[in-house]
This record gives structure tokens, C-alpha cells and sequence, in this order.
């Protein structure tokens, strides 16, 4: 499931995974959570985002992103730049996400302040991604085969008929890795894309829900040009995450030198 149109398809498909393990796998669910994995999202993408961070008292912070992404067979790799303002600017992330669901995505931080490439640990998943509502793991397709899925029902979302989805981790280490225990995605029917999210973190009684404020098809692809990720606790906003995609263009030049670490350091 790889959406921003780099960010927010990788985060639309990353946040249809994970509630405490009891249900035996749905066959019907998780072909449909198949079909959102394997959804058309292009190829040689450039976007410019940005990223708006909300506090409980509604100020903002804006961010501003250069993203790239192409797929290198059946894997795909994807690096985006912050470019505003002058606190994160030229910080840049680098994924590298396999299809092989046995091999683990590999993820690095450039941090310009320390002129250093960090790699992102499997045990650091888990964490907020620059301060956002996302974590490490939701910049990632998670495979499927470390969930089960159960169908709960047909509902109506937006003015579109949904499945509603509940996926379940393996076992403890998957929810360590990923941070959730509880999850539900309301997926369209017509182009199975991931319109709302809900989701219940590991520790204390905090409760995360996404949606996609804006979709537009784009060259043949569904793509989310806004979303928002909220966190609730006791059932009150304490920060929330909006991502914006302000230009998006498919099926372009991308040379394979851009995806690399020494490209983290040298910059656009």
C-alpha cells in the first residue's frame, strides 16, 4: 500500500495495517487489502508538499517538501527534501521499500546540523517522523503478512460505499515495531483507496484518526492531494498533521543517483 502524492500514497497504504490479535484472517479482507497494496500510484513521481503542524491551541507550523519516487522493479525507492523553514531545511529522508515482504524497508535521516546519514532502526519505527503525527513506519508499505484482516461491515464514508477493514498484528513484536494495537481502514469500493484510518496506540490511552480531506485522479491515478492526521487523548485534539500536496507530476526523468545517501548529503 504505498499519499502528498509521495507521502500521502506511501502513508495511505502503510496506515490500512495493524488490534489486538484474536480474529482469524478474513480471506475476503485481505484480498481487498491486496488490491490497496497493489493499487496504481505511478511511476517517476515529483511532488511538492508541505507538511502544516498543529498544536492543541491551533498554531501552526509549515514545512515545505520536494519529494521523489521511482520504482526499481518490484521495489520502489523514494526520498523527499524539507526545504522551509530554515530549521529543517536541506534535512532529507530516503526509503528504500522492498516488495520482498521478507526483507526489512530500509529508511535514512540526513540531519545537516550533524553532517551525518542516520539509519533508521526497525526498533525506531515506532517514532514520530520530524516531529509530525506520522511515525517512521507509516512512510512505509507494511507487508501484509505480519497482519490478519477481518471484513466488519459495508458502511457509507464521504458519500461512498467502504469496506471497513480491521487488521490485527501476528504477534507482540509487530505491534512494537509499529506502535499501534488497534486499527480500521474504511477503504472505497470503487478504487480501493483508504479514505479514513483509526488507530490506537501501544501506550497510555492515545487514539489517532486520518482521513483524506481531498482526491483527485491524475493521469489514471488516485491521488490524495490533502490528509490529515489527528491525535486524541480523552477524546480532545492534542496535535494534528496536515499534509498538502500543491503540485504533482507523473512519469518523469528521474535518474537513479537521486535515490541514494550521497544524494541526502549534496542536496537538490
Amino acid at each position: 500500500m504505498k499519499c502528498l502524492k509521495i507521502l500521502i500514497p506511501i502513508l495511505l497504504a502503510s496506515l490500512c495495517a495493524s488490534a489486538p490479535f484474536a480474529m482469524a484472517d478474513d480471506p475476503k479482507a485481505r484480498e481487498i487489502m491486496q488490491l490497496v497494496n497493489d493499487r496504481e500510484d505511478g511511476d517517476n513521481v515529483i511532488s511538492e508538499e508541505e507538511m502544516i503542524l498543529i498544536d492543541k491551541r491551533d498554531k501552526q507550523r509549515v514545512r515545505k517538501i520536494k519529494s521523489f519516487r521511482k520504482d526499481f522493479g518490484e521495489d520502489t525507492h523514494s526520498i523527499l527534501f524539507f526545504e522551509e523553514p530554515a530549521d529543517v531545511r536541506d534535512t532529507s529522508f530516503l526509503t528504500f521499500d522492498y516488495d520482498d515482504e521478507s526483507k526489512d524497508d530500509d529508511q535514512w535521516l540526513y540531519l545537516p546540523a550533524l553532517k551525518k546519514v542516520k539509519r533508521i532502526a526497525s526498533s525506531d519505527k515506532d517514532g514520530a517522523f520530524m516531529g509530525s503525527d506520522f511515525t517512521y513506519g507509516d512512510m512505509t508499505k507494511r507487508p501484509l503478512s505480519k497482519f490478519e484482516f477481518q471484513l466488519l461491515k459495508e458502511v457509507e464514508e464521504g458519500g461512498h460505499k467502504c469496506w471497513l477493514i480491521e487488521s490485527t498484528p501476528i504477534n507482540d513484536d509487530v505491534v512494537e515495531e509499529y506502535g499501534y494495537v488497534k486499527s480500521r481502514a474504511f477503504v472505497r469500493q470503487d478504487n480501493y483507496v483508504v479514505i479514513r484510518g483509526q488507530f490506537q496506540w501501544k501506550k497510555g490511552n492515545e487514539f489517532k484518526e486520518m482521513r483524506v480531506e481531498k482526491l483527485e485522479l491524475i493521469d489514471g491515478v488516485w491521488t490524495a492531494m490533502e490528509m490529515t492526521m489527528k491525535t486524541m487523548k480523552n477524546q480532545k485534539i492534542i496535535h494534528q498533521t496536515l499534509l498538502r500536496t500543491t503540485s504533482v507530476q507523473y512519469n518523469q526523468a528521474l535518474d537513479d543517483t537521486m535515490f541514494t545517501t550521497r544524494r541526502m548529503e549534496t542536496g537538490l
